[in-house]
């Protein structure tokens, strides 16, 4: 079987391709037949055939299809050329996910252009000048001030703009996704996601066909202690948006924080499949950063399932991708940690230690927490593989990237950089058999991974510092404290696989072989549907 015939052959197992370009035709229709995005009535005082693109325009924005969202109120200004609140929505949209902020300049040079004509063009109503102040708000001194003031600005203008116009419903969803978008990783006590909760649940229930408010709730909802609230609407949502590859990926997010994982390789496969329909060309070298961001949500999962073919063909589509559509900051980071979760994930630590940023046409320079992904499994795999200095040597690259996310104001990721830089160090420590060093440096790492909280851009950690801490105890014949930790990592991150692993191996060496047999179990269990005899499934075999 040659090449291309392998190629298309992946293309139609997975249901999804890395093998098409854009196509931004100037004059494609906004609206396309059979298209189906959930209902939206955000009411404008526009003209009737610009109010219907416009609620159209809305509905493509809470699935978080910016580029469509973006030509469809570019369509809203041509119908009704006074309508202000067209360039609202192009000024908005402009700036991508809420949830992958700051924007990059480009993306806030365009939005302002737009704010500027939202200003000239003026709004109808008071309500339609408010909508456009609040957002003013965010986009006013963008050039010169940070970005997290600007952005709470924005967040109390719209809760101002919501008690205002209590009926709204467009206003009690945008100020939600205000409230989610600012959440900071560190509050535990959740008060901004509680608090959008509190607004969109009831939305939800009476608008259940409405696409954002599915969506923000999922976002809202998508931490450990909150993930069984977003069940129902991560099983609504897909269907609401089938059409939009955002909406079908989604629901993944609340599926992989419950250990859901073929729930999650079924709705990210459609989400990829749709994110294709965006891409015409044959080069075979082009990746959607939509896809990818599905890729990276089933690597994980497949992983977690012991289906090591179905995770290696992902790897050898993107391997394929000379660039990517749009050069963002979710299809590099896809890029990066798809690689390093399948060597991590099978402490495969020659090949941790080899990896390289890949495409190189992607300006990785942009991207520092991308790049470290890459950088950090090197050092594991060196420092696992006895290559000390070559370690410290990655170790130094991490420390720089650190400073530039510093310097970048890239708010939380210089925190998961020192987690990362802290969990090689411990390492690197114990392969110079510095072992009380070692576990003070890993615990030092856990304890600072407890103080935040995974990124929506990733569906979990490469590997979690407290699952390493349990595989450093492990290896230093503490089996009673490996267990206790591996069985720590299940309550955050539940049905994965090393840390069932884990725990069957550590039971086992501490002599309590009834529980060693039942996480075998629970291990051949979760992975019955494997396609390959990984060593972890063989052992658990032999463990019955």
């Amino acid at each position: 079987m040659n090449a291309k015939r392998n190629v298309v052959c992946l293309v139609a197992i997975l249901s999804l391709s890395v093998t098409m370009a854009l196509a931004h035709e100037d004059d494609e229709p906004a609206s396309k037949p059979g298209e189906k995005l959930g209902i939206v009535e955000f009411q404008v005082e526009c003209n009737v055939e610009a109010q219907q693109e416009f609620n159209h325009a809305i509905a493509l924005y809470h699935s978080f299809w910016f580029d469509p969202a973006n030509k469809a109120f570019d369509k809203v200004a041509q119908l009704d050329p006074g309508c202000g609140m067209a360039h609202w929505g192009r000024a908005l949209s402009a700036l991508g996910n809420p949830f992958a902020w700051p924007a990059p300049a480009k993306a806030w040079q365009a939005g302002a252009a737009s704010m500027d004509k939202a200003k000239q063009a003026g709004a109808r109503n008071e309500r339609e000048r408010d909508y456009i102040a609040a957002l003013a708000k965010f986009y006013d001194g963008w050039e010169q001030t940070e970005h997290r003031p600007r952005a709470l600005a924005w967040e109390a203008a719209m809760a101002q703009l919501a008690d205002r116009y209590a009926g709204d419903m467009e206003a009690q969803i945008f100020y939600s996704l205000a409230l989610i978008a600012n959440a900071l990783p560190t509050d535990k006590t959740f008060k901004n996601q509680l608090k959008a909760g509190e607004i969109l649940q009831p939305l939800f229930e009476k608008h259940p066909d409405h696409p954002g408010a599915a969506h923000y709730l999922i976002h809202g909802y998508d931490y450990t202690e909150l993930v069984q609230r977003g069940l129902p609407a991560a099983r609504r949502y897909a269907s609401i948006a089938p059409s939009a590859p955002h909406a079908l990926h989604m629901p993944a997010h609340i599926f992989s924080r419950l250990g859901m994982w073929a729930e999650s390789i079924q709705t990210n496969r459609a989400s990829a499949a749709a994110a294709l329909k965006e891409l015409n060309d044959s080069s075979m070298t082009i990746g959607s950063y939509n896809a990818l961001h599905a890729m990276d949500y089933m690597m994980y999962a497949h992983l977690q399932l012991g289906q090591d073919v179905a995770a290696q063909k992902l790897l050898d589509q993107i391997a394929a991708i000379q660039r990517i559509d749009v050069g963002n900051f979710p299809g590099a980071y896809a890029l990066a940690a798809m690689p390093a979760r399948y060597a991590l994930e099978h402490h495969d630590w020659k090949k941790a230690a080899s990896l390289e940023l890949h495409p190189e046409s992607l300006p990785w320079q942009q991207f520092p927490q991308c790049e470290a992904i890459t950088v950090y499994a090197r050092a594991l795999g060196k420092a696992r593989s006895g290559d000390t200095d070559g370690a410290k040597q990655e170790l130094a690259r991490l420390s720089e990237l650190r400073e530039t996310m510093l310097k970048n104001k890239l708010g939380y990721w210089p925190q998961q950089a020192q987690i990362q830089i802290t969990v090689a160090s411990a390492w690197v420590a114990l392969a110079e058999n510095h072992t009380d060093e070692a576990q003070r440096l890993m615990r030092a790492a856990v304890e600072l991974e407890t103080t935040t909280d995974k990124h929506p851009v990733t569906p979990g950690p490469l590997t979690p510092p407290r699952e390493q801490l349990a595989d450093m105890l492990l290896a230093l014949n503490k089996p009673a404290e490996a267990l206790i930790a591996y069985e720590q990592v299940q309550v955050t991150e539940p049905n994965r696989l090393r840390a069932i692993y884990g725990a069957a191996r550590a039971a086992q060496a501490n002599g309590d072989l009834e529980k060693s047999r039942n996480y075998d179990r629970q291990l051949l269990q979760l992975t019955a549907n494997s396609d390959s005899e990984r060593a972890e499934i063989v052992k658990a075999k032999k463990g019955q």
